[in-house]
């Protein structure tokens, strides 16, 4: 099924472009991630700010407002650098909508404020929807009792697989990042194993594999 991009109230529109230099000031990247941003990125447009006062729904769950920028690209993709780089300049739960050429996708990482320092935020890995046309209809952002409902309903919609029984949004994405660093260590030994020539080394091996598999398949269930 087609991944369906939402459509946002107007009352929540706030279309300002966002100055590359502005997030320069208060993220201040390196130069590596400024020349990012010069060769991949052709424009950031801060579009809406859903927030208490903008769609009615009381602040919850450590999530005041979500942030939608949209980011016209000049590249297929975009490093994920540059959206670290700019979470860590607004402090706020921020969606992305990358857009190049006719096609458009969601990205956005599970975002919230440090427990041990309430003036930091905590920025974890980038989840993103496919690829999908411009012109594809959009549906209405979910409903929600609180902000904090609003952005779970959102972030999992770009989360790979279904969130499972009483699982909350912290637990689903501590989970999917353990999923995806055992199959980053998966692959890694599939290589190995494919290039090991002693017999009781590929044993050993397999072994390692076995293991870890069993793992993937408790994570993903």
């Amino acid at each position: 099924m087609e991944f369906k991009l939402f459509t946002y109230p107007q009352q929540a529109i706030f279309d300002k472009v966002l100055p590359k230099s502005k997030i320069y000031e208060f993220a201040k990247p390196s130069n590596a991630v400024r020349e990012l941003f010069i060769k991949q990125v052709e424009q950031i447009v801060w579009e809406y700010k859903l927030s208490p006062d903008t769609i009615n729904i009381p602040a919850g769950e450590g999530v005041d407002e979500i942030q939608i920028l949209k980011i016209q690209s000049k590249v297929p993709e975009i490093n994920q650098e540059v959206f670290r780089t700019i979470d860590e300049a607004i402090p706020s739960n921020i969606f992305y909508e990358v857009v190049t050429e006719s096609r458009v996708k969601l990205i956005g990482a599970y975002k919230r404020v440090n427990e041990a320092d309430s003036a930091k935020w905590v920025t974890d890995a980038y989840f993103e929807s496919d690829w999908v046309p411009i012109a594809t209809e959009r549906i209405n952002i979910p409903l929600a009792l609180t902000m904090g409902g609003l952005y779970a309903q959102m972030l999992r919609s770009i989360m790979p697989g279904q969130a499972r029984s009483n699982e909350s949004l912290k637990a689903q994405a501590e989970r999917l990042e353990q999923l995806r660093l055992k199959n980053v260590d998966l692959t890694k030994l599939k290589i190995k194993l494919a290039k090991e020539k002693q017999f009781n080394k590929k044993v050993e091996i397999n072994s390692q594999l076995r293991v870890i598999e069993n793992l993937i398949d408790q994570l993903s269930d």
